[in-house]
């Protein structure tokens, strides 16, 4: 038996770039029911940007937004409009993700980095995908917090109804004309994923 050297759990959050952070986070409470549960900016001391955090059922969504025309968060969405910037993934050990990744030939985005706060600390660490998007490994075996530090928990005057969604079954990557199958062989080489 072949020992599968990125054991991912599942999908941890999966963040979009958006113009309006807090007009989109409105828009998914009211039109797909999610609940919003946590925000980061600058009263919780992240100066450049805000990020609301959506839940329903396992789903994670974070919708963050410049708060800087000179941002790159700014470029990004010139560039691509609204849309997938992470695709977080939920491991047991972000360090040796990184790790064996970026050992079999993907390109780092963000070193391995431990963030803390008083509800403990979450590990994390990116590598390059196709596009623009990235890959965060996320390790919060040692966290007790609503999502991450540097957020605090949110709620939402507006209380929505759940359309009974539970979780990511898969994520979509639209590659460049003729891409496909590198794109395929990176999945294969770089993160072990058999078709």
């Amino acid at each position: 038996m072949i020992q599968d050297f990125l054991p991912i759990n599942g999908t941890d959050h999966v963040e979009l770039y958006v113009g309006n952070a807090k007009q989109s986070a409105l828009y998914y409470q009211y039109a797909f029911g999610y609940e919003l549960i946590a925000y980061a900016g600058p009263e919780t001391g992240i100066k450049d940007r805000a990020s609301y955090v959506l839940k329903q059922g396992k789903i994670r969504l974070v919708l963050t937004s410049p708060l800087h025309s000179n941002h790159p968060i700014s470029t990004h969405l010139m560039q691509h409009g609204d849309g997938v910037k992470v695709i977080a993934l939920w491991v047991d050990d972000a360090q040796k993700s990184w790790e064996e990744t970026t050992r079999r030939g993907a390109v780092s985005a963000e070193a391995p980095q431990v963030l803390k706060d008083a509800h403990g600390e979450v590990k994390i660490a990116s590598i390059q995908t196709y596009g623009d998007t990235l890959h965060t490994f996320v390790e919060r075996k040692n966290y007790q917090g609503v999502f991450l530090p540097g957020y605090v928990s949110k709620k939402s005057s507006y209380q929505g109804n759940s359309i009974g969604l539970l979780h990511i079954d898969h994520c979509v990557g639209n590659v460049g004309l003729g891409e496909m199958n590198t794109w395929v062989s990176f999945y294969e080489k770089v993160m072990g994923e058999l078709l």
